[in-house]
């Protein structure tokens, strides 16, 4: 560490778990390691082996897995007696794990010790002390948590130091100062931290909660103090408001502060990191998150999508690719006629007299946006009125008439039944089909009505299904707007439906999305079917 160069620790698969929600098995963690090893993370805590029995097997099978250059880390506490040091059960667990860094925390905080163990400060200090002695002695890097350290240090400077100084004496590495309440504000965190560096020549480190918002803040103002040891979760997850997310913390360190790490980053894969991490932990990624959100680097006024377009300087603070991120300009009823121009050059769409066109566009979808359509959340139906237009595409079928039918028995079960009359080229098919509620019926009876035509939707997915009122107000005469998720395979697209009947908006938003998906295998060539016109 004596190049100065910043060394990271991800603990994600330990302190992340704690975040409500957030569940990992044995083999999510370790597919996680190994993409955050690819990443360039320095060392990636695995668990708490003395505290459950998944964490012991995570470090039983990890022990197998060849890593490129990261060190996985056990975490535990310090000894529970001072009569025990040497067979305290979770020290030994530790040990057991045979990795070659270990993480203890320990209390620095005079509160916790006096009311939450209940010992002197003096007994405090040598069970940080001995504990840190008895793993250091078995030949393992030890690393510090001073938990709860920015509160201690306010209430006892004297206290929180001698408990820094028992670990130094034990023989840890690293001193890590914990924020664990979230609570403190950047100029302190600077200013203590550069206290605590200017005292110790052992590496700091710096530990932040995000309860006050502050997490990433805190944790740059601790390394410009000189903090060395970053510790954080890729994706900010974490017991209450969460860890500081590396996510933000790494883009500022490397291209703004301009700060070198123990290993160079790839960060043009941090946002595909990020999304890795919420796939496997089966949560929906945060869309406004700094850098690597979707909206990130988002345009919706018509007057920042001008100025972006002339240099995205304006209004983006970084080239999001250099995150593995992307512009996006989303069109709605603040749209003007640049954010109509970026989606047709963005989809490569060429119109003949494009100003007009580009006008009529614009004037549509205010008016539908009016309506109740909401086109920045369903991109794929958009893209279709653009292409309809231009001349590209029409589409593939019509639904001349549908009925839903619902019945229930005796004991009271629902059942539901579709009838469907589509019209495909100068053929029209009548179908029927039953399914588990109205929407259900209506998506199967659509599906066989187009299987003799287009074989190449029975793999389509129906992924993610959302209703919202949008005129409360006028009750049960209320319009509705359906929002439908779709996907083959890796891709994935959004459609939209809007009417006063939930099945009629629903039956917009699934023939939305059949069509795209045709469109698409067709590469937007004009089919030979009857054109449909928009109105």
């Amino acid at each position: 560490m004596s190049n100065k160069k910043i060394e990271l620790f991800d603990t994600t698969l330990r302190d992340g778990t704690q975040g409500e929600g957030v569940n990992l098995s044995v083999e999510d963690k370790i597919r996680l390691a190994k993409r955050l090893d690819e990443f360039g993370i320095n060392i990636i805590e695995g668990g708490w082996p003395g505290s459950n029995p998944r964490d012991k097997e995570f470090f039983k099978k990890i022990s197998s897995v060849s890593l490129n250059q990261a060190e996985v880390c056990a975490f535990g506490s310090t000894a529970r007696k001072l009569s025990n040091i040497e067979n305290d059960p979770n020290l030994k667990a530790l040990l057991e794990t045979e990795v070659k860094t270990l993480t203890i925390f320990g209390k620095t905080w005079q509160l916790h010790s006096k009311h939450g163990l209940g010992i002197s400060d003096i007994d405090n200090a040598k069970l940080i002390e001995q504990s840190v002695s008895f793993l250091s002695r078995n030949g393992v890097r030890v690393i510090f948590d001073a938990e709860h350290f920015f509160d201690g240090y306010l209430q006892s400077e004297a206290f929180a130091l001698d408990m820094l100084d028992a670990a130094v004496n034990g023989g840890a590495d690293t001193l890590v100062l914990c924020d664990t309440n979230g609570g403190s504000l950047p100029n302190y965190v600077y200013d203590t931290t550069k206290k605590i560096v200017d005292r110790y020549k052992q590496p700091i480190g710096v530990h932040c909660h995000n309860d006050s918002g502050l997490a990433a803040a805190n944790t740059l103002m601790a390394v410009s103090a000189g903090a060395l040891h970053v510790q954080g979760t890729i994706n900010g997850v974490g017991e209450r408001c969460g860890n500081v997310s590396l996510a933000t913390v790494l883009p500022n360190l490397v291209l703004k502060m301009k700060k070198e790490t123990k290993t160079k980053l790839n960060l043009t894969d941090l946002s595909s990191l990020v999304k890795f991490t919420y796939d496997i932990m089966n949560m929906h990624p945060d869309t406004q998150a700094p850098f690597i959100g979707k909206s990130a680097f988002a345009h919706k006024g018509g007057i920042h999508v001008s100025a972006v377009m002339k240099d995205s300087n304006m209004y983006e603070h970084i080239d999001p690719k250099l995150v593995g991120n992307k512009q996006r300009v989303l069109v709605s009823d603040l749209s003007g006629k640049s954010n109509i121009s970026f989606k047709a050059n963005e989809l490569d769409i060429k119109y003949k007299d494009s100003k007009e066109i580009t006008g009529k566009l614009v004037s549509k979808v205010k008016d539908l946006e009016f309506e109740g359509y909401q086109f920045e959340a369903a991109d794929a139906s958009l893209e279709l009125i653009l292409r309809e237009l231009s001349g590209e595409y029409s589409p593939f079928f019509k639904v001349l008439d549908s009925k839903v039918h619902i019945s229930y028995d005796e004991s009271g079960t629902e059942k539901a039944d579709a009838t469907l009359k589509v019209l495909v080229g100068d053929d029209i098919e009548h179908t029927a089909s039953d399914g588990d509620g109205p929407v259900d019926a209506l998506n199967n009876a659509l599906r066989k009505a187009l299987a003799m035509f287009f074989p190449e939707l029975k793999d389509v997915r129906l992924t993610d299904y959302k209703v919202r009122v949008l005129n409360e107000q006028e009750g049960t005469g209320a319009k509705v707007r359906v929002l439908i998720e779709s996907a083959y395979e890796d891709d994935s697209w959004s459609t939209i439906g809007v009417s006063k009947n939930i099945i009629e908006a629903s039956r917009q938003a699934l023939s939305d999305s059949f069509n795209y998906r045709l469109a698409k295998l067709s590469k937007w060539k004009i089919n030979n079917k009857k054109s449909l016109q928009l109105s």
